[in-house]
């Protein structure tokens, strides 16, 4: 499968997790833990703190 490289900012990525989590979990459960992965790597963080709005 073809990779792209996006370049978002924190609050972006939270932004999307955000929206992710509004979908059946089925449905987005892998795509979440791979952004939260690639953000702990990249931010190097034992866990990337998810950032609730409201």
């Amino acid at each position: 499968m073809q990779k792209i490289n996006l370049t978002l900012t924190l609050p972006e990525v939270n932004q999307i997790l955000d929206a992710l989590g509004n979908l059946p979990y089925a449905q987005v459960y892998e795509l979440v833990a791979t952004v939260q992965q690639q953000a702990q790597g990249q931010l190097g963080l034992a866990s990337v703190p998810e950032e609730r709005h409201g």
